[in-house]
């Protein structure tokens, strides 16, 4: 069986610095945010755009003893609105401990099904390659998931991410910057994310810059 994939980068790859001080730093790269490609994921240019696939942001940071990796998606949305889960779309945090820093040396795929109990034929998410669980992470959404020192919820979130949009499409119209700090396009509004929780130990390599980025692939074909 072979099953054909759409792969849509995310936004914004992080980099952490382990386990030197601590240190959250944004690294550039080709990427893709909220509504974008707006061909495949915006509402202005795709009547049925693929919200599920449409990876908003990817945030990764650490204290003294976990680090945490938050993937959200399928947003802004109103706060009347459901979470998205999509039993097609297979999700994936990628890290990279080691050089050359652009393999995945720990994949974290998450996908999503029909039901809530821990089997193979219904569950709500399953999260796999996480360093130290045994076997894969499976339960509930919007609950705390433990297992094996790791802690996943999967969920409807407020969206986190700040941007002035009004004054980004200003300063691209005139040309001068006029961004205003107490205006959020995305305040009020909610999204989909996985949060993953992993002791420290367990990502750090020797003092090696750890390197997070994320995937979706939307599965499908004629098996």
């Amino acid at each position: 069986m072979r099953l054909p994939s759409v792969k849509y980068l995310a936004a914004g790859a992080a980099l952490l610095a382990l386990p030197a001080a601590y240190q959250l730093a944004e690294q550039g790269g080709e990427a893709a945010d909220h509504l974008d490609p707006p061909a495949r994921t915006s509402p202005s240019a795709d009547a049925t755009p693929d919200a599920p696939a449409d990876i908003a942001d990817v945030f990764a940071f650490h204290d003294d003893q976990n680090v945490v990796f938050i993937m959200t998606f399928a947003g802004p949305q109103a706060t009347d609105q459901p979470a998205v889960y999509d039993p097609a779309v297979r999700y994936q945090i990628n890290v990279s401990n080691a050089a050359p820093r652009t393999i995945t040396n720990i994949p974290i795929e998450i996908q999503f099904g029909g039901g809530a109990s821990a089997s193979d034929a219904a569950f709500g998410v399953r999260v796999r390659g996480l360093p130290g669980v045994t076997g894969d992470l499976i339960g509930a959404v919007e609950t705390d998931i433990v297992q094996d020192g790791v802690r996943v919820r999967a969920g409807l979130f407020d969206d986190p991410f700040f941007f002035d949009l009004q004054g980004f499409r200003d300063t691209l119209s005139t040309g001068t910057l006029s961004f205003q700090s107490d205006r959020d396009f995305f305040a009020g509004q909610n999204l989909t994310a996985v949060v993953i929780e992993i002791p420290r130990d367990r990502i750090a390599n020797g003092t090696n810059l750890i390197d997070v980025w994320s995937a979706t692939n939307r599965l499908g074909g004629q098996l």
